[in-house]
């Protein structure tokens, strides 16, 4: 399913589901070695986190957002954002 042309079915993408804790309604995506947020509202993209290597998927539940490379799961808690 393509999403303001993003494929949330894609490994490297995610929604954030609103209710569900943060960042309800944007999409979370690798944009080469960065963590990105995109805001369909304002059209924004934000980078969250930067120097991830070999990132093979991403998932999110609720206000944690999983990172997987191989055997190792970086885990970024986005209620710690100011």
């Amino acid at each position: 399913m393509i999403v303001d042309g993003f494929d949330i079915n894609a490994p490297l993408v995610c929604e954030g589901l609103i209710g569900d804790g943060c960042g309800g309604g944007r999409i979370f995506f690798m944009q080469e070695d960065s963590l990105c947020v995109y805001d369909p509202i304002t059209k924004d993209i934000l980078v969250l986190l930067s120097a991830l290597e070999n990132i093979e998927e991403i998932s999110k539940k609720g206000c944690i957002i999983s990172l997987r490379s191989g055997t190792k799961e970086v885990l970024f808690d986005l209620s710690t954002i100011r």
